[in-house]
């Protein structure tokens, strides 16, 4: 397709200014002139991705946009299976030892680097060693390249041998662990930890973000920020599937970063994308009936996926004081009422169209060991009688609760505003845009926010380390400030217990002191929800919303 060659003409060569928009404009027409071609051809899987992407180097996948393009295009040590099991991916075998303090790992012999772009000194289909191994991991923790991913290696021995892991010849990697760490298979698993070539790396520099060259099912043919992305097949894919035919069956992945959530539910319908992921209010009532199901009239051209997702849509709350000043925010019981008075069933199905979980736990219940959450309880009485006694020792009026969130869930936080001010308080929600309200929240600038927690590996570890004091923001992921002495003497047992029945009990009782101190307030557990278009076989849907294409086809 002449669009591979275009993209490679825009990412070598140095192009002035005046002549990048004309070429830009003709790109965009040779593109628009294949469309027809591409939706029409079997071979090629279509979705959009609105919220767009501006970088493919794993170092930097800290969100789904680029995860779901990084995972196609690279591989890691490890991945995780539909069932959410840690399984070998370039690695053929690993083992711990000295009581889970070491980490041993055996590369197959038939993971090579894809052919393209030409990179000198690279030479084409180099087989992926060991060294690609500890050179990927270092350099996300390399300050220089200030990855958001350094923190998974943040379990690794810095006093062992290369600093917590080394390359023992061509095929074998070891790490060394400070403390026994049962989730770190898992942490090996994201996106951060996908293998690079060094040589790639350095020739391109920063531009390797869109320049990637991995070992993936797929390559990079083209792309142009805030239009499109086209990748290829990577013809010397190392995987091959039960029968021994070479994955993936696709040739080629075409993304659109079209932000018109419109486009992309017509796209759908009209047969122009074959996926998309979840679904935007403003559409839920035209897809689904009162239940969450697919309407009928939909029925004979897509199909819906659905699965418990390992994510927390919740209210946090900013449980620091500056001051000695007493503020209602800063009252557990306040909190607690505050907890009982929310509808979350209701929310569920008006707003939700029951597409998500109610809950009381930060935890989602597969992390406890759990099939499902704990019954929810909304007591409007009750929770008006605990305001009630509050009120004796702190008559109001009292300040404002101002809750901060943007546009996409004004819906949600105007239902808790209206909850919340039936038992007599003064509510507000303040709509900022997604970068100030990131800003906002990291910095202590948001009394309550709405906010939302997405597993990056499948333990609870990853959920409740939210509330350590070495994660306050905005350095890490503890927006609240919460800090607790007992929370933190049991986390630490928690992540050291290797028995997998001890740590479950370890993280319920941890899971319970947050359900008692409330810094945040859990509304709802999200589902992956896929919408497919009928011809698409061979999907996998997960609890992480990972993107997995080797086995698509149409």
């Amino acid at each position: 397709m002449e669009l591979a060659f275009v993209g490679h003409y825009l990412a070598d060569v140095n192009i002035k200014p005046f002549k990048l928009l004309f070429l830009a404009a003709v790109v965009v027409g040779c593109f628009s002139g294949c469309a027809s071609n591409l939706e029409s051809d079997a071979s090629v899987f279509r979705y959009n991705e609105s919220a767009n992407i501006n970088s493919l180097d794993p170092a930097f996948a800290r969100t789904l946009e680029p995860m779901w393009v990084v995972d196609q295009i690279f591989d890691g040590l490890v991945e995780l299976d539909a069932a959410m099991q840690v399984k070998p991916c370039i690695a053929e075998s690993y083992f711990s030892s000295d009581s889970g303090l070491t980490w041993t790992f055996v590369l197959r012999n038939n993971v090579r680097f894809s052919q393209a772009p030409e990179v000198p000194g690279l030479e084409k289909g180099r087989q992926l060693v060991a060294d690609d191994v500890v050179y990927s991991l270092n350099r996300i923790r390399d300050p220089q390249w200030a990855s958001a991913g350094q923190w998974i290696l943040d379990p690794l021995d810095r006093d062992a041998p290369g600093a917590g892991m080394e390359a023992l010849g061509q095929d074998t990697v070891r790490f060394y662990l400070r403390e026994s760490f049962p989730p770190f298979l898992g942490l090996l698993a994201t996106a951060y930890a996908n293998i690079v070539p060094r040589e790639a790396v350095e020739y391109y520099g920063e531009a390797f973000r869109r320049n990637p060259v991995g070992s993936g099912p797929f390559q990079l043919a083209w792309w142009m920020e805030d239009v499109a992305c086209v990748l290829h097949r990577n013809p010397i894919y190392w995987e091959r599937d039960e029968s021994g035919q070479a994955l993936p069956y696709l040739e080629a992945v075409h993304i659109d970063f079209a932000t018109d959530m419109g486009a992309e539910y017509q796209g759908l319908l009209q047969g122009r994308y074959d996926f998309m992921s979840g679904l935007h209010p403003a559409y839920m009532e035209e897809m689904l009936d009162a239940n969450g199901d697919l309407r009928s009239r939909h029925a004979g051209e897509l199909r819906m996926e659905k699965t418990p997702f390992l994510k927390t849509d919740y209210i946090g709350v900013l449980v620091e004081s500056e001051g000695e000043l007493w503020q209602p925010w800063l009252d557990k019981e306040l909190r607690r009422a505050l907890s009982l008075a929310v509808d979350r069933k209701g929310i569920a199905k008006s707003l939700r169209r029951g597409s998500v979980v109610p809950t009381m736990d930060f935890v989602p219940p597969a992390l406890l060991g759990r099939v499902r959450p704990r019954l929810v309880d909304c007591d409007v009485p009750r929770a008006q009688g605990m305001l009630d006694s509050i009120r004796e020792v702190h008559p109001q009026p009292w300040s404002e609760l101002v809750i901060k969130t943007t546009s996409d869930y004004t819906d949600l936080c105007s239902a808790l505003q209206f909850q919340w001010e039936s038992l007599g308080l003064e509510v507000a929600v303040d709509v900022v845009s997604p970068s100030t309200h990131r800003e906002h929240v990291a910095n202590g600038k948001a009394q309550m926010f709405r906010k939302s927690w997405l597993a990056d590996y499948p333990d609870a570890e990853n959920f409740l380390s939210l509330f350590v004091e070495s994660n306050f923001a905005p350095g890490g992921p503890n927006y609240t400030h919460y800090r607790s002495n007992e929370f933190e003497s049991l986390m630490q047992r928690a992540i050291n217990e290797p028995q997998e029945a001890k740590r479950f009990i370890m993280y319920q009782e941890l899971n319970r002191m947050i359900s008692h101190d409330l810094p945040v307030i859990p509304l709802f557990h999200d589902q992956v929800t896929h919408f497919l278009r009928k011809e698409v076989q061979g999907w996998e849907i997960n609890a992480v919303n990972r993107l997995d294409l080797r086995r698509v086809h149409k």
